[in-house]
């Protein structure tokens, strides 16, 4: 499934790049997510250009380790759990691209801002943004993604999309994955889940399930969960790996002045 945080800077020229990723995890080892990283599980390739809006956050040694997505030319959004202990310096961005393996941008890192109100223990408030030392230059595969100000209930198709692991104990997908996914209520959210995970779905939570078998999976938790050009949702956390239970992200409009007040 999904987790982790975004934000990071170093001074270079942007580059493309063509080196094998591995996941590069940054969780606390709270066994109820302690391998829920990313997405997706049940999903297809993606078409070049399909979703511009996505990033892969990277260590120094080119490791996937998040998703995030582009807001605008200076900044990504992504989990606070996925940034929480990283710098700018130790954290790079990589937009545009479709494989992880090969080609994308690296606009770098020069800002990280967690959530004040983020908690490691009830992943509450699991936001960040990440400012960008070079301007993003905005293509037919590189656009931002608007934030949806309307609050979202249950009963719509949504979309999620990354680069997270196609299954549980099985690799990263290289090639970028999308899957459409339902809303449904908090309250369902919580009966869905045991009595102690149920106090992790907040009022400024939004989930998803449609079957077992399709959903989110360890690799890219940060990436957007959106409707059209709108995001709703940021991956947080769920139980590995589409094992029949809500998926878990942090609710965009609840969040989203918070997000408006560093990105513009």
């Amino acid at each position: 499934m999904i987790r982790q945080v975004c934000l990071i800077a170093l001074l270079c020229v942007a580059g493309v790049f063509s080196k094998s990723i591995e996941v590069e995890e940054n969780l606390p080892s709270n066994d109820w997510y302690a391998d829920w990283e990313g997405f997706i599980v049940g999903g297809q390739n993606a078409a070049a250009g399909q979703f511009p809006h996505v990033v892969s956050l990277r260590s120094t040694a080119n490791n996937h380790f998040c998703g995030a997505f582009i807001v605008n030319n200076r900044w990504v959004v992504s989990a606070a759990h996925c940034t929480i202990n990283r710098t700018p310096a130790n954290t790079w961005i990589i937009v545009g691209a479709l494989v992880l393996s090969t080609g994308g941008t690296n606009v770098f890192t020069s800002r990280i801002e967690n959530h004040p109100g983020y908690s490691g223990v009830t992943l509450a408030n699991d936001v960040c943004a990440l400012q960008t030392t070079n301007t993003i230059t905005f293509s037919a595969n590189v656009a931002a993604l608007s934030m949806g100000s309307n609050h979202i209930g249950g009963g719509l198709q949504a979309t999620a999309a990354g680069w997270g692991r196609i299954g549980a104990n099985l690799p990263l997908a290289n090639h970028l994955q999308w899957l459409n996914v339902q809303t449904i209520t908090n309250q369902a959210c919580r009966d869905a889940h045991s009595a102690i995970n149920a106090l992790r779905v907040h009022d400024n939570t939004i989930c998803t399930f449609t079957r077992a078998g399709e959903g989110m999976c360890n690799g890219d938790s940060g990436s957007a969960l959106f409707i059209g050009n709108n995001a709703i949702g940021i991956v947080s956390w769920g139980i590995p790996c589409a094992q029949g239970f809500p998926d878990n992200f942090a609710r965009v409009s609840s969040h989203r002045d918070w997000i408006v007040g560093f990105t513009g």
